[in-house]
């Protein structure tokens, strides 16, 4: 035998044969018909070998696409179930943004090599507004437009409202007066809790990934009796009631701001990192997350819920989780700066991207290319927050939104005793909102207490304004500046096409003059009805606005 023969034999016999043995086998539409903004879902089915399905550095599966407009996307897919080296099961969930005829075969990656199947189409009827809900009519996803308000794909203008509801009801819950309502399983339950949001007019909620709430890459521990301790690498009870709050956000038409978390990162808890500090510089830590990402937006960045992926609640917390030896804000801002740009890449659909902050700035955070809007949470100081918006947005150049207040932090306070400052600071920072260019009102905390009280009723006298100031304007609000002269008056105002709009807040627990503004109407704030215009007196603590046309 020659020595070539030879070679040519060992290469034969010992080389690695994963990729000669990975094989599409084949991919089926579910749909029976595929509409604009509506989910389209295909099941694949492979052959291949892997260590790790859901590590893209070991086995990756795309859809590539070709839009009508001939735009090209590369949609992840995600793995279902199957073993290595036999017939495996992969799923892919599409958002199309056009209609028309689509082109698109499936990719499948493993290290240098690429097996690429045979081209197909499918067509994407227009869209049309499900017949039983027409508030959850198809729009597409949501994309920056400007300071005040976001733009849905089929060009709707949207301004979000709404408030936290960050967690359902927990096992135990550690609040010191309030811990029987907080663990109320019947009350706090995402499926309670959003329908009454929508009914008080909201449109746009905040909710978490951590321990104790949809858990998906998390084994035990959860504090929380909705799921169940599981070795895989995500946990199928956490994974289901994600796919279900999804499913419930799209029927209800609403939209989440849904905070990503840093995950199970611990080695401790099944990750790779030995600290916060080590999870935002180690390698290791940073894939595991870019493939956490790949597999969240894989499985559910198809939804128009999505409203904003937001990498961290309150990340300077983090930041400062050892007092003595506090994280560089350096590193924090260049992990967010790597994971932001990987998000861009990765989502096909250009879901919006933002971080939180607490109280303390890290520099060059709200610098990031690749964070939509910048946020940070305002507790006992709601009066700042009309100023807060303005010198962010305008120091930064992007929207600024307070992802979180209240008139009380402190959770070791019984709130009952200051009940009142609660429910009209909660109104306050709506109406703040309303009258500051922010593209999501300011969203209160505790929402189980404002529940209890039917606090969030309330939610529906600002929508009402909302709706009117958005038709007025066809989605532009502009600030304009009026001349008023009391100072125990505090006064915003704005406009909206032909229409100006004066929001009057009485400071003080004195009657306050108005003087005449010309207004053709006058709103009443607490109680969501109209005055009859004329010469006006603001009772104590009393808010109104005061509407003008144009001639």
């Amino acid at each position: 035998m020659t020595k070539l023969s030879t070679i040519l034999l060992a290469l034969v016999f010992f080389a690695p044969r994963v990729f000669s043995q990975s094989v599409i086998k084949g991919a089926s539409l579910e749909n029976k018909e595929v509409r604009q903004y509506s989910k389209a879902e295909w099941d694949i089915t492979l052959t291949a070998a892997w260590q790790n399905p859901y590590s893209q550095d070991d086995i990756a599966l795309d859809m590539l696409v070709t839009a009508p407009s001939g735009k090209k996307l590369i949609v992840p897919c995600y793995y279902v179930d199957g073993a290595s080296g036999s017939r495996s099961h992969w799923k892919v969930r599409f958002l199309p943004q056009e209609k028309g005829r689509y082109k698109y075969r499936f990719a499948l990656k493993q290290k240098d090599h690429t097996t690429t199947a045979d081209t197909h189409s499918f067509a994407a009827k227009p869209s049309v507004a499900p017949a039983a809900n027409a508030q959850a009519a198809s729009r597409g996803i949501l994309h920056l437009k400007d300071d005040w308000g976001f733009v849905f794909d089929n060009g709707q203008s949207f301004r979000g409202i709404g408030e936290n509801i960050c967690w359902e009801s927990r096992s135990r819950d550690d609040s010191k007066f309030f811990p029987g309502l907080n663990e109320d399983s019947i009350k706090y339950n995402y499926e309670r809790m959003l329908p009454l949001l929508v009914a008080h007019g909201g449109n746009f909620f905040r909710t978490w990934m951590c321990r104790w709430n949809l858990p998906i890459d998390w084994k035990s521990g959860f504090n929380n009796n909705r799921y169940k301790p599981s070795n895989e690498y995500f946990n199928p009870s956490a994974v289901a009631k994600l796919d279900r709050l999804v499913d419930l956000c799209d029927s209800l038409g609403l939209h989440m701001m849904l905070t990503l978390g840093p995950g199970a990162y611990l080695q401790s808890e099944g990750g790779v990192a030995t600290s916060s500090a080590d999870f935002f510089v180690n390698p290791a830590a940073k894939q595991k997350y870019r493939d956490r990402l790949r597999y969240i937006v894989a499985r559910w960045g198809y939804s128009p819920a999505i409203g904003a992926w937001e990498f961290f609640n309150e990340v300077d917390n983090v930041q400062f989780g050892n007092r003595t030896s506090p994280i560089k804000a350096a590193v924090i801002v260049q992990w967010h700066d790597e994971m932001s740009a990987y998000m861009k890449q990765l989502d096909p659909y250009g879901h919006l991207v933002t971080t939180s902050i607490s109280h303390r700035d890290l520099a060059g955070l709200d610098n990031l290319a690749h964070i939509d809007f910048n946020q940070k949470h305002i507790y006992r100081a709601t009066r700042t927050i009309p100023a807060t918006i303005v010198a962010y947005t305008r120091n930064f150049g992007k929207p600024y939104v307070i992802g979180e207040f209240s008139y009380e932090w402190d959770w070791n306070k019984n709130f009952d005793d200051f009940a009142a400052g609660m429910d009209a600071d909660f109104k306050r920072g709506l109406w703040y909102g309303l009258f500051s260019p922010t593209p999501i009102l300011p969203m209160s905390w505790w929402w189980e207490y404002f529940d209890k009280r039917g606090t969030d009723v309330y939610i529906k006298n600002v929508r009402q304004m909302l709706d009117r100031m958005m038709k007025a304007g066809q989605g532009s609000f502009d600030s304009v500046k009026v001349a008023f002269s009391n100072d125990s008056v505090e006064h915003y105002a704005v406009r909206c096409g032909t229409e100006t709009y004066i929001y009057l807040h009485n400071l003080t627990n004195s009657p306050a003059a108005v003087p005449d503004l010309s207004a053709t109407e006058i709103y009443d704030c607490e109680t969501g009805t109209y005055l009859s215009p004329g010469k006006l007196e603001l009772k104590p603590n009393q808010d109104i606005i005061l509407i003008k046309r144009a001639p």
